[in-house]
């Protein structure tokens, strides 16, 4: 079995790069310590391997299918949420009152991405549980936490969140599912849900749907919208499971990837009355939704990352296992052939790997320990902390989802013909991450969304903070050997990202929202490679002034992060200057393209 993470670099991450440990100091974790989280990660790298990825290949070869009425998947799934339920996971970020163990969001994020790496397929199904608990402990009333949290927090109960419909993907706002006051305060839900992940499975004793509906006389938009808890059973009054709450499913959608996730079409009234619970208050459901959205978000964003890096790993044991060719300096034809990583192409498909990887998963777990900062970091800096990850996170969904599938394209021509087969994992994991860039919200999405709103927020404070923290970090590694490159690029990309934003932004009521957010992908990809370009030289500073100490394969592994930070330096941070001129000079072509001229 090819390795699909690497405990090394997770370590460093978490202690070298953001100081983890250090939250033992804040109240909340204060009965913690490095060992109990270290214990927590080994654990979480133990269970996946045994009991996720031990099941990867059959489940994507094995997808779910109907049999009598009911979702079949393969038996490995069902042992995996056992003993991901044993080991405490579902409970773990959350209040010890609650059955948790109270463990920082970046901590948690780290455990999920073992199971991400192993097999994203079966990691589906806690995580969609795990985020609709938290938007339940979030918004939930007293009475629908006694119902519902406890079993989703003891992984009796699984959930969802059920947004699209077949007519409105990601146009949330044309959304027809109505919910109708059936006068003791429930509500009869009828309607159609599109791409429901985990929406059927027979994996635990009930699904719990989190689900957008309209309630009758709403007005139009996004404000009519309100959210509902939609049980596929009905709740006894003891909190026990009754009668089917008419829930239907209407067909299953076949996959080009991450295939071990049922993904669903649901029936709401089908055949009898379908009863919903109204969240908070009326009107407010996409609010609340965006909550567990936003989160999930950066869930994409390191499930892409974690699938980039089990490729990258699985490509570099080829290439160093691989015999072909020799130098191009050798003149023996009959010499020994070297192993393929020898080769500089090589070097060049697998450094580019490790940069868009390793980049993205600091990228993944900064946003974490922003979320960490939120919670409980000091209450004077919470409000700069919210911009900045409001800011981070449609680059945080969206560059990992994109550049993860460039370094798994890249995994795959390492390993050349052998990498296009199904006797390597390379190409599972390309048709596995392919749904990253969509679901969640498209790049489109988080293009608009970054630069027509994040950008422009509190009167663009996130952003300053952004350049603030960048800048920080630029004048805290001056002098450390090796970084001059990263130092000086990020350094020009810094003064290109203001430039660009304050061209635009300076013209945005000439232009009109149209043209406006024309160019907005080009927003993101030039601050998604600056930002990412950040996190390369906060692990080369790390790496940098470890490296005095360092001997035998930390040594190897501290030049190595130099090295790669070097690399995003001269290959890619030089791409922020066509973004940063295309987002500046406002060009209109795509906005004056016609849908007749194609």
């Amino acid at each position: 079995m090819a390795p699909f993470l690497s405990k090394r670099d997770l370590q460093f991450q978490l202690y070298e790069v953001l100081d983890t440990g250090a939250l033992t100091a804040r109240p909340r974790h204060a009965e913690h310590s490095r060992e109990v989280y270290d214990d927590v990660l080994n654990l979480a790298y133990n269970v996946a391997e045994k009991y996720f990825a031990n099941h990867t290949r059959e489940a994507d070869l094995n997808e779910p299918h109907v049999e009598g009425g009911r979702v079949k998947l393969v038996p490995g799934v069902e042992a995996a949420m056992k003993a991901f339920r044993d080991a405490g996971f579902f409970s773990a970020h959350h209040d010890e009152e609650l059955g948790g163990l109270q463990l920082p969001w970046v901590v948690m994020q780290a455990v999920q991405a073992h199971f991400q790496a192993a097999n994203m397929g079966t990691s589906g199904y806690p995580f969609l549980t795990i985020g609709n608990a938290n938007l339940q402990r979030e918004f939930g009333s007293e009475e629908q936490k006694r119902k519902y949290l406890t079993p989703l927090l003891e992984g009796r109960w699984f959930g969802t969140m059920a947004l699209s419909e077949p007519h409105a993907g990601s146009g949330l706002a044309d959304i027809t599912t109505s919910a109708t006051p059936r006068g003791d305060g429930t509500y009869s839900i009828q309607g159609t849900k599109m791409w429901i992940s985990g929406g059927e499975h027979e994996l635990s004793e009930n699904i719990v749907h989190l689900v957008l509906a309209r309630i009758k006389g709403a007005p139009a938009g996004v404000k009519g919208i309100s959210l509902f808890i939609v049980p596929r059973y009905r709740v006894n009054e003891d909190g026990s499971v009754g009668e089917k709450n008419n829930v239907v499913l209407a067909g299953l959608n076949h996959k080009m990837g991450y295939r071990g996730t049922t993904n669903t079409l649901l029936n709401f009234g089908e055949g009898g009355e379908t009863v919903g619970e109204l969240v908070g208050e009326a009107g407010r459901g996409l609010s609340y939704m965006f909550h567990m959205m936003n989160e999930a978000r950066i869930g994409v964003g390191m499930g892409a990352v974690m699938l980039g890096y089990a490729g990258y790993l699985a490509s570099l044991e080829y290439a160093r296992e691989r015999l072909q060719g020799r130098h191009a300096s050798a003149k023996d034809p009959t010499g020994p052939m070297v192993s393929i990583i020898e080769h500089a192409d090589v070097k060049r498909l697998l450094l580019r790997q490790k940069a868009f990887v390793e980049g993205g998963l600091a990228l993944g777990l900064y946003a974490s320990s922003l979320v960490d900062d939120l919670a409980t970091g000091p209450e004077e800096a919470r409000e700069d902390t919210r911009l900045l990850l409001d800011l981070l996170t449609p680059i945080v969904k969206s560059w990992p989802s994109k550049y993860s599938q460039e370094a798994l394209s890249d995994a795959i021509q390492v390993m050349g013909g052998a990498g296009y087969t199904r006797d390597y994992p390379v190409e599972m994991y390309y048709r596995d991450n392919r749904l990253n860039p969509i679901h969640e919200g498209t790049e489109g999405i988080q293009g608009n969304d970054l630069l027509g709103r994040k950008v422009t927020q509190s009167g663009g404070r996130g952003l300053t903070v952004l350049l603030e923290r960048m800048s920080a970090d630029l004048r805290a590694a001056e002098g450390l050997d090796g970084l001059e490159e990263i130092r000086s690029a990020l350094s020009t990309a810094i003064g290109q990202n203001r430039e660009a934003f304050g061209a635009i932004l300076g013209r945005a009521a000439e232009l009109g929202p149209d043209l406006y957010l024309a160019n907005a992908n080009s927003a993101l990809e030039m601050l998604g490679h600056t930002v990412v370009g950040w996190m390369w030289l906060r692990q080369a500073a790390a790496a940098a002034r470890a490296l005095p100490g360092a001997r035998g394969d930390d040594e190897g592994f501290y030049r190595g992060k130099v090295q790669a930070a070097r690399f995003f330096a001269v290959y890619e941070l030089p791409k922020v200057r066509a973004h940063a001129e295309l987002l500046a000079s406002a060009d209109a072509t795509t906005h004056e393209m016609r849908g007749d001229w194609f």
